[in-house]
């Protein structure tokens, strides 16, 4: 018998019980189905044994993690389903490429046709693997036998990405005869996975699957048309220049390819930018550009690069931020917490706003505010504005998007632009780079540099800054006039140089450490780029520094 101490109580177990049945003697004690066990500090997966005495603690669907091990879980299942229906060659060839909203869309490549016809009988496999609670099987493989197991498998996106792998074994994924590599865990078996649904969706499909919030609630697809494109065009550019996956992009590193790629990567930027800035004068009338998107999407660098665009058109434009316009500190509402709520639309003084911005419209001379972030009060200090022909006010923050942040201003004289950092390459066919890692490391890496923030505060502070971005961003992307995909394909390699030595500082005892492992785990796929290779108007610039502009 071991003595296993979860709280502060101390339980016995025999020798070869597994962490599930440990769970479901503990699950009434949880708001949540309990999905990982943490045994003395490290994450473990429910179908692992009991072998010694420890500290048990538990993970459930509501925990960052324990949503990340469902929807992973219910990936290799739906693919598992395809297996089972249209064989191997199907099931290998679907390529998860991204989320959107509240599904996750799995291109079938044509292997098996979009409809709902398919839909269905994916859906009516997976349930009957969830009635059957079939067994997710995790075993260690020597790099080479894995290797071979994929290549008899056609997953040539794996062989390429452990070809980079330091370490000499691998963990994978069976499921009834069907095998898989995931970056990260899985829940013990598909009784577990019960809230999904599947729907056809453009060229393949769309796994639905429930929030962090409500792990047990399934909503109708949230239609995203605008972002699905952006996402699909982002996708679509990468496999063309063949960097679908880190492996891919592995691969160019070492052939000494990068320049061109770097240089490739830039040049379809701002081609994309010089087109947003032709839509804008095209429109006539445009006096208001406003720009929102969420945190770390390289805002200020597109800015700066599209009043360059708008200058070449003749046109001149004036930046201005929303933060200029919060209310004074004391005026400030607070959340639930009590702390300042600096990301809701009330932080900003709407009534002055318009009122500023309608008056410019009329041709009237403006003293416009600037805010004192270290008094936390609005202050004057002879900014005037009036707006000539030629001129166009770049407006850039959260509530851009936002129609009440300009609802006094004509529609004919705003165009509105979404901008965020869509992660178009993936791990391999089945592992995709969720956007908000991503962003993540750019303001983990950038806060560092410029404000002297650890990646432990960064980490810490993230839950919160989703928050606001899901309810003051999101929910207002699609009604933007044009989007714009600021990733680069290579970032991440270069991002790695800075983000590895900030988050090896997180202790083992800070409860930031488990993020910090995972993101270290992810970053092991890369190789370096050194970052004198990037242009100096790069948005990467942004947040590794050495931009000409100033951000």
């Amino acid at each position: 018998m071991y003595n296993l101490t979860v709280g502060n109580e101390v339980f016995q177990y025999p020798e070869g019980a597994t962490f599930e049945q440990v769970a479901n003697d503990f699950q009434d004690k949880y708001d949540g189905l309990i999905a990982l066990a943490c045994v003395d500090g490290k994450i473990t997966e429910l179908f692992k044994r009991v072998t010694r005495d420890c500290n048990v603690g538990f993970f459930t669907l509501k925990d960052v993690i324990g949503n990340k091990t469902y929807n992973r879980s219910a990936t290799m299942l739906l693919l598992k389903a395809v297996f089972d229906i249209f064989g191997n060659d199907s099931a290998q060839n679907s390529r998860v490429e991204f989320a959107v909203a509240n599904g996750l869309y799995i291109n079938s490549q044509g292997r098996y046709e979009s409809n709902k016809e398919n839909a269905d009988k994916i859906k009516k496999r997976m349930y009957e693997l969830v009635e059957k609670k079939m067994p997710y099987f995790k075993k260690s493989y020597p790099i080479s036998e894995a290797r071979k197991l994929f290549e008899e498998m056609g997953m040539k996106d794996k062989i390429n990405l452990f070809r980079y792998r330091r370490s000499s074994s691998v963990n994978v994924y069976e499921m009834d005869g069907y095998y898989d590599y995931y970056y990260g865990y899985m829940l013990p078996n598909a009784g577990y996975v019960k809230w999904f649904d599947v729907c056809d969706y453009e060229d393949g499909f769309m796994l639905i699957l429930p929030e962090k919030k409500e792990p047990t609630k399934v909503y109708p697809l949230k239609e995203q048309k605008k972002l699905f494109t952006t996402l699909k065009e982002s996708e679509d550019w990468g496999s063309k220049v063949g960097i679908a996956t880190i492996g891919n992009l592995n691969d160019s590193i070492c052939a000494g390819r990068m320049n061109d790629l770097i240089l490739v990567q830039e040049a379809l930027q701002e081609r994309r930018i010089g087109e947003i800035a032709k839509q804008i004068v095209e429109r006539g009338n445009v006096k208001f550009v406003m720009i929102a998107g969420p945190s770390s999407s390289g805002k200020t660098s597109f800015s700066h690069r599209l009043s360059i665009q708008l200058q070449t058109m003749g046109k001149t434009p004036h930046p201005i931020a929303l933060d200029d316009y919060f209310v004074n500190r004391e005026n400030t509402p607070r959340d639930e917490n009590g702390n300042y709520n600096f990301e809701c639309i009330e932080a900003i003084d709407v009534e002055l706003f318009n009122s500023d911005m309608t008056r410019l419209l009329s041709g009237e001379k403006v003293e416009l505010p600037s805010f004192n972030f270290k008094t936390g009060r609005r202050e004057y200090k002879g900014h005037f504005k009036q707006l000539g022909k030629d001129d166009i006010l770049v407006i850039e923050g959260i509530h851009g998007l936002n129609e009440k942040m300009s609802a006094s201003l004509p529609n004919e004289s705003k165009f509105k632009i979404y901008i965020s950092a869509l992660t178009n390459i993936n791990i391999d066919e089945h592992n995709r780079i969720p956007t908000t890692d991503g962003r993540l490391l750019r303001r983990m890496v950038r806060d560092a540099r410029t404000r002297g923030a650890d990646a432990k505060k960064t980490i810490g502070m993230w839950a919160s800054v989703r928050r606001g971005e899901e309810e003051n961003i999101f929910p207002f992307q699609e009604e933007a006039d044009a989007m714009f995909n600021s990733v680069l394909l290579y970032e991440l390699a270069a991002l790695k140089t800075f983000a590895e030595p900030l988050l090896f500082q997180i202790g083992k005892d800070e409860p930031e450490y488990y993020e910090a492992k995972r993101l270290l785990k992810f970053l092991e796929y890369f190789l370096n780029i050194p970052c004198d290779m990037l242009p100096n108007n790069s948005i990467c610039r942004e947040f590794v520094g050495g931009s000409c502009f100033n951000v």
